[in-house]
């Protein structure tokens, strides 16, 4: 089957496939507080989820002679992307707002404060509010304000300050202004006093600290966990009923199953510590942004030595094997770097776009190789008339072409739903963005499986030479010939008419010959050193002396 038209499709999938999900929303932060300052707070929430504020320091440290002034605003949009991607700076001039950014950038607004006689008092374990303070809608930047509100019926917990009306994403931006105790309480400069605490902030909801973004995505991976141990136990059955006709390939392809079990329960974990603790340790995020890479680098050379017929058209990969090296390294090697970054916070670093960049390369690079490598490998079989191996290569091709065109279209209904509009209300299903590329390389690594699988017959797969198994058998003799006679000079040999090995007719010598030399296509001569092979270049020599 003939992909020489494939190949420019797939490089847009391949910069966007695999690629890695976005992280986790915390729940629980902890902000050192040492002068006048805004602290901005970003979250999806359920509906009914309380946040929390506590002040934690040592009281002894305090000034008595200062008071604070804590105010909050908690603001709702329906819009996605004006509470995630508003900056900061942009997000402080929104403290107090009662209006929407634009007209139908709808959503609900609250906002209140808390009062300390002094610094000390921050740290009593006392309720900060007797009632929640309600919360209004905001209104269009053209129209009057709206005296509609709500109130919370129920009493609040200790720290708490404010609850969630509604599933939605919020802004939570928080004030901290001291002043002087003076008898009329005038403010005063801060900087005549010392004071340090930490403010601790918590948002809990039904599911503990797990967010509605969040959610449906721990289910993702512990249902993909799932999958990948069933993965595993089939495979490791199949590879113990036939143990003794096992393949290379296959030890290859249990390599790629056992990273992808612990990759799926590593993330599971993480989403689990941030649902019950609010937060993830940073070493173990890093861990698993780490075994993700090394997963997704043995996937794309798990696919692209599949695509050559190793084991299957040809015994061993010759000089590919460095290339293969090559790439897998590289791609390990900046995926890491661009998910460290992520983890860390310097996703929009320099060194982040390098890394970025350099993996869409690589990508496009490795698409590009495995579809020249399937159109070579098939026209071999072809040649070759080996029937049953190029059905099994056929029905992987169609995989290949089916999750091509699956994922065009989901790059455009992603575009469509999250990129090209002013706002981005589809919120709930971000999760599908980053679900759907890993399930999409489950569904290609269970063809892999069944396709490959061990079998009674897994040596109809392996690689089998062009000439007749009784050359063989001569080929083997020859050796011994040749060291029999070592150190003498033979005379009037010549070769027999019939020949004393079975070779090819002529016209398969001649067809096979123009197959191997002669190329079809732009990519063959594009490129030649990423596709010849020592054995082929001797299979070529041999051939031409044969045709001299």
């Amino acid at each position: 089957m003939e992909m020489t038209g494939a190949p420019r499709s797939c490089l847009l999938l391949f910069v966007l496939l695999f690629r890695p999900g976005t992280a986790a929303e915390v729940s629980v932060w902890s902000v050192d507080i040492n002068s006048t300052q805004d602290a901005v707070f970003r979250k999806t929430l359920y509906a009914n989820t309380t946040i929390f504020m506590k002040f934690q320091g040592d009281p002894g440290s305090c000034n008595r002679n200062l008071a604070f002034n804590i105010s909050w605003y908690l603001r709702s949009s329906v819009c996605y992307n004006e509470v995630f991607n508003t900056p900061d700076n942009k997000a402080m001039n929104m403290f107090g707002m009662d209006h929407m950014l634009k007209d139908d950038w709808c959503g609900f607004y609250s906002q209140g404060y808390m009062y300390f006689d002094n610094c000390s008092s921050l740290f009593l374990p006392k309720v900060y509010y007797n009632d929640f303070n309600p919360y209004q809608p905001l209104t269009s930047p053209k129209s009057d304000p709206s005296n509609q509100s709500f109130i919370w019926p129920d009493k609040p917990d200790f720290g708490a300050v404010a609850k969630a009306w509604e599933d939605s994403p919020y802004l939570f931006i928080v004030n901290v202004h001291p002043l002087s105790r003076g008898v009329e309480d005038e403010e005063m400069g801060a900087e005549q006093f010392s004071f340090s605490f930490t403010m601790k902030v918590e948002m809990k909801g039904p599911h503990d600290y797990s967010s509605p973004a969040d959610w449906p995505l721990m289910m993702f991976f512990m249902v993909m966990c799932i999958v990948y141990v069933l993965f595993g136990a089939l495979w490791l059955f199949w590879c113990a009923c036939y143990w003794r006709d096992l393949l290379r390939i296959q030890f290859w392809i249990g390599a790629v199953i056992i990273l992808g079990m612990l990759e799926k329960a590593v993330f599971y974990s993480e989403y689990q510590s941030i649902r019950y603790k609010g937060d993830y340790v940073q070493g173990a995020v890093i861990f698993a942004e780490l075994l993700s890479a090394l997963k997704r680098s043995l996937a794309r050379i798990l696919v692209i030595i599949v695509s050559l017929g190793y084991g299957i058209v040809k015994p061993r990969l010759g000089t590919t094997v460095h290339r293969l090296v090559a790439v897998g390294l590289l791609y390990l090697l900046f995926s890491s770097v661009e998910g460290v970054l992520r983890v860390t916070g310097g996703f929009y670093g320099t060194v982040a776009l390098v890394a970025n960049l350099s993996l869409s390369l690589i990508d496009s690079c490795v698409m590009w190789w495995i579809f020249i490598s399937l159109s070579q490998t098939t026209r071999l079989l072809k040649l070759r008339r080996n029937v049953v191996k190029l059905s099994l290569y056929q029905h992987f091709t169609n995989t290949l072409i089916f999750s091509v065109v699956a994922s065009i279209i989901f790059i455009i209904w992603t575009t469509k739903v999250f990129k090209l509009v002013d706002c981005q209300t589809g919120w709930r299903d971000l999760w599908v963005d980053d679900a759907f590329w890993r399930l999409l390389f489950s569904t290609i690594l269970l063809v892999i499986m069944v396709l490959l699988r061990p079998s009674a017959n897994s040596q109809r797969f392996s690689h089998s030479p062009l000439i007749d198994e009784d050359d063989e058998e001569d080929e083997a003799k020859e050796p011994m010939l040749n060291e029999a006679f070592e150190g003498m000079k033979m005379r009037g040999s010549k070769p027999d008419a019939n020949g004393s090995q079975k070779l090819l007719s002529k016209e398969d010598e001649d067809l096979k010959w123009v197959e191997e030399n002669i190329p079809t296509t732009v990519a063959d001569v594009a490129l030649p050193v990423m596709l010849d092979e020592e054995e082929e270049i001797l299979k070529t020599k041999l051939e031409r002396s044969k045709m001299e």
